[in-house]
C-alpha cells in the first residue's frame, strides 16, 4: 500500500475513552497495538500535535492518521483451500470453517486464512491491517464459522472500515445457546470490558464497558436449546458469546462463557459440541466501487446442521 493520511473530525466529546481506543472504533481492521505504534511514533496528530495514547477525544478536534507503507508481508503464502462466496478486483468474501486462525499469532503462525489468502491473491491485499493481518477488514474467533469480509487494496479496505464504525453493514449470525428462550425477539444492550481478572476474556460491565449491542429472534425452540438468528448491531470482542452468557443462555459448545450451561444440556441429552456453535451466515455492504448493496451467506457447517438435528432427536 502507498502512503496514506486520514483526516477527520471528531464529533463529540469522548472523556472515558483513551485516543488508541477511540480510534479502533474508527478503523476496527487496525489492532490497538498498531494503533498505539502509529501515536507513539508521531503518525497520529490531533489538532496538528502529536499527542499520548491516553489523550481524550474532544468535541471538535481534528485528527490526522498518516499510514506509512508496511513492510513486505511476513507471513509465508500457503497453498489452503478456500470456500470463496463471492470475488471482483476489490475485494471477496469467503466462508471461514471453524477451527482456522484468521491471522498469524503467537503460537499459531502457519496454516492461517492469511498463509491462505496470500496464495488465493499473490499478495495483492491491503496493507492496512499490518504485516500480521494483510486484507483483513474483520474478524471471526478460531471456533466461529462463516462470512469473513477481506479486502484487496487500500481504498476498499478503509471504505469498508468505515461501514463498520457507522454501523451501516449488517452482520447476521446463527447461534445455538442453550435454554429455551421464551421471547420470540429481543435485544440484549449491555457494556462490554475486558474481564477484571482473567483478561484473555470479555465481561459485561456497567462501570468500564463500551456500548454493545446485539439484536435476536428465534428460530427453532428444542427442549434443551433455542436456534437464534443474532444482529451485531456493535462489533465488540466475543460480544454474542457475552451477550447470551449475560441472559443465562449461553452459546453451546463455548468452554469459555459456557461451560455450566452446557454441562447441564449434557446432562439432559448426552450431546457434547466440539466447538462454539456459532456461524456468520449473512454479511450485508455497500461496494465501495460500484456503490451497489451487496449480500454474502454462508451456508451451515455440517457440524451445526448435525447439532440442530440431534437436539431435535432429543426432544
Amino acid at each position: 500500500m502507498a502512503e496514506r493520511t486520514e483526516v477527520f473530525t471528531v464529533e463529540r466529546s469522548r472523556p472515558d475513552l483513551r485516543l488508541d481506543t477511540y480510534l479502533r472504533e474508527h478503523f476496527p481492521a487496525v489492532s490497538r497495538g498498531i494503533m498505539q505504534r502509529l501515536i507513539n511514533n508521531g503518525h497520529v496528530k490531533v489538532n496538528g500535535r502529536v499527542v499520548k495514547p491516553k489523550h481524550r477525544p474532544s468535541c471538535g478536534e481534528e485528527v490526522s492518521i498518516f499510514f506509512p507503507e508496511p513492510k513486505a508481508a511476513e507471513a509465508l503464502a500457503e497453498d489452503i483451500p478456500l470456500e470463496i462466496l463471492l470475488e471482483d478486483d476489490d475485494l471477496l468474501v469467503l466462508n471461514k470453517p471453524p477451527g482456522i486462525v484468521v491471522h498469524p499469532s503467537v503460537g499459531h503462525d502457519e496454516h492461517t486464512l492469511v498463509n491462505a489468502l496470500l496464495h488465493h491473491c499473490d499478495g495483492q491485499l491491503s496493507g492496512i491491517g499490518g504485516v500480521a493481518r494483510p486484507g483483513i477488514v474483520h474478524r471471526l474467533d478460531k471456533d466461529t464459522s462463516g462470512c469473513l469480509l477481506v479486502a484487496k487494496n487500500d481504498e476498499t479496505h478503509f471504505a469498508l472500515t468505515k461501514q463498520f464504525a457507522e454501523r451501516t453493514m449488517v452482520k447476521l449470525y446463527r447461534g445455538l445457546v442453550a435454554g429455551v428462550l421464551v421471547n420470540n425477539k429481543g435485544d440484549i444492550q449491555a457494556p462490554i470490558a475486558r474481564h477484571p481478572t482473567h483478561r484473555k476474556r470479555m465481561a459485561v460491565s456497567a462501570g468500564e464497558g463500551r456500548e454493545s449491542w446485539t439484536g435476536f429472534k428465534v428460530l427453532k425452540r428444542f427442549a434443551h436449546a433455542t436456534d437464534v438468528e443474532a444482529t451485531l448491531h456493535t462489533g465488540r470482542t466475543h460480544q454474542i458469546r457475552v451477550h447470551f452468557q449475560h441472559i443465562g443462555h449461553a452459546v453451546l459448545g463455548d468452554a469459555t462463557y459456557g461451560p455450566k450451561a452446557n454441562k447441564r444440556v449434557e446432562e439432559a441429552t448426552g450431546l457434547t459440541f466440539g466447538r462454539q456453535m456459532l456461524h456468520a451466515w449473512q454479511i450485508t455492504f455497500t461496494h465501495p466501487k460500484s456503490g451497489e448493496l451487496v449480500t454474502a451467506k454462508a451456508p451451515l457447517p455440517e457440524d451445526y446442521r448435525q447439532a440442530i438435528e440431534a437436539m431435535g432427536k432429543a426432544g
